[in-house]
């Protein structure tokens, strides 16, 4: 039986030896060591996965919104150990607004990844501007610029399919907050190289009654039949439907192949369905957890009367629900690896779970090998500055597991020059409220300082939960985060004892994506120089 998932199973000798920033966590591995994994296979924020396999290779993209580098790829063998190979988008968008302004929530939104004809191609909407491809022949190396292949505001959740006839088509979505209606699937014929669509676009399903806020459409062929896998009823609550039709644009059966039922996981929905060189048939998806952003499950799939069955299915209805802890997909001796985590800044590359919260600027960073430190410059706050928010150079990474320790070893070198002084510099947990543990160079000398901001994003301004004078500008800065996204802030003069420092605060999401932890460093004026911070390194522990 042939599964066309546009992911043939060829040799991938072409691609380029993928990078060494695998490494393993110590706060989360889903790998049991005994032949079973653990959900979450990621857990971390790579919201709206979508995967295919080449060979015996998986590839993932996902959700990156606002933040730059974007779409990062990740890799496996096994479909439980993965990491970071990559970004599809480095260091520029489209649009003269995210030069002006942080784009919360906007830019990429839910991917596809494909493999046709040697290349492999990411779709995704924009649902300001319309869809957008980019394509390589090695994803672990540079993409193509991005090509928008139609434009259109709400146009989303793309995902290409390529005909044995050699007829090509795109699927996508429609954001109800772009376009003013929503809960439909659009169909149009695509141009053989993907780059245009050659026919009109029409809805294909209508969720409305049925599956309100269907979207994130994934197009598939199997035993003559077109399979449409579409989330529906919301990121938090939904469930995992899936369309099949004869025709690419229906009329379509419907039937709900996967929900919470009486598990623990919320909402488990919108991935890839993907299979292995064995030919077993497994799905990716998110479940929604709030602070911690959408992260990703593994989940069995079999097949009854040619509908699939996706988790277990317990009591016979077709419809499955989400494994907890199953055996791994893939036999051999697969090393243990996750996506990258901390960053010892000993490569001339920041390492690639890194990303700016909007179009970063080379200026912002260096990384300085024969230290083996990253040095960061102080970045003028815009004129209209509010909070943090409003600053694209914060350096940030996704929470990598419910509970964590985020140390970094800092020296603060302000410049000396600046009259009216208030350069800060600091560690932050970012999200719609963030807090930070800060220090500012005042006339008076340095300020240690913990700052919390509520509503950050609606303009509101940060509030001071404790400060003192701090003679030292080398320290170490630390964040623990526990269950329920509790964070606790120290501070250490020497890297041994840690003090606590500060109130404890919650961790809340940004607009579209989880929290995140990470540096930063800017100034009140616009000068002709700034300081800078040398940030040893950064450590994710237990």
């Amino acid at each position: 039986m042939k599964i066309r998932f546009i992911c043939a199973a060829v040799s991938m000798a072409a691609v380029t030896a993928l990078p060494v920033y695998a490494q393993t966590s110590q706060v989360w591995n889903p790998d049991n060591g005994n032949g079973t994994y653990t959900n979450p296979v990621i857990y971390a924020d790579y919201s709206d996965p979508d995967v295919c396999r080449v060979g015996d290779d998986f590839y993932m993209t996902s959700s990156s919104f606002n933040c730059l580098p974007g779409l990062q790829i990740l890799h496996s063998k096994d479909l439980v150990n993965w990491r970071l190979i990559g970004t599809a988008i480095l260091d520029n968008y489209p649009g003269e607004e995210w030069t002006q302004n942080v784009q919360h929530g906007n830019g990429v939104w839910a991917p596809a990844i494909r493999y046709h004809k040697g290349e492999f191609y990411i779709y995704y909407g924009d649902p300001d501007k319309g869809i957008f491809m980019t394509k390589t022949s090695d994803p672990a190396a540079n993409w193509s610029p991005l090509h928008l292949v139609k434009e259109g505001k709400g146009l989303i959740d793309s995902c290409p399919f390529w005909d044995e006839d050699g007829k090509a088509y795109l699927v996508h979505g429609i954001a109800g907050s772009r376009a003013g209606f929503k809960s439909v699937l659009c169909m149009a014929p695509m141009s053989e190289d993907g780059e245009k669509l050659v026919g009109p676009t029409r809805i294909i399903f209508d969720g409305h009654e049925a599956h309100p806020t269907v979207e994130g459409p994934k197009l598939y062929k199997r035993n003559g039949y077109y399979y449409i896998f579409a989330p529906a009823g919301g990121v938090a609550t939904g469930w995992q439907l899936v369309l099949r039709s004869k025709n690419p644009y229906g009329p379509f059966e419907e039937k709900i192949v996967m929900a919470q039922g009486k598990t623990k996981i919320n909402g488990p929905h919108q991935g890839a369905w993907v299979d292995t060189p064995a030919g077993e048939d497994w799905f990716i998806h998110f479940q929604d957890l709030e602070s911690y952003g959408r992260v990703v499950h593994l989940q069995p799939m079999t097949w009854k009367n040619d509908w699939p069955v996706i988790g277990v299915d317990t009591d016979g209805d077709g419809c499955g629900e989400p494994v907890l802890t199953f055996r791994k997909p893939v036999n051999g001796n697969h090393p243990m690896v996750n996506p990258a985590e901390s960053d010892e800044f000993s490569s001339d590359n920041l390492g690639l779970q890194w990303q700016w919260h909007g179009i970063p600027n080379p200026l912002w960073a260096y990384n300085d090998v024969q230290k083996g430190s990253l040095r960061m410059y102080s970045v003028p706050v815009k004129e209209e500055y509010q909070n943090l928010t409003d600053c694209p150079n914060l350096l940030l990474q996704k929470f990598p597991a419910e509970k964590f320790t985020a140390t970094a070893k800092i020296t603060f070198s302000p410049n000396p020059q600046l009259k009216d002084k208030g350069e800060r510099c600091g560690l932050v947990i970012m999200g719609m409220d963030y807090a930070a543990l800060t220090v500012e160079d005042t006339k008076s000398g340095f300020i240690l300082s913990q700052n919390e901001c509520k509503n950050a994003l609606k303009g509101k301004s940060e509030i001071i939960n404790n400060s003192q004078p701090l003679k030292e500008n080398t320290f170490y800065l630390r964040v623990k985060v526990n269950e329920g996204g509790i964070c606790r802030f120290y501070i250490s003069r020497n890297g041994k004892k840690f003090d606590e420092f500060g109130n404890p605060f919650t961790a809340q999401p940004g607009k579209w994506i989880g929290a995140k932890v990470g540096l930063f460093i800017n100034r009140p004026i616009q000068n002709n120089d700034g300081g800078w911070i040398d940030v040893d390194w950064f450590r994710i522990t237990k």
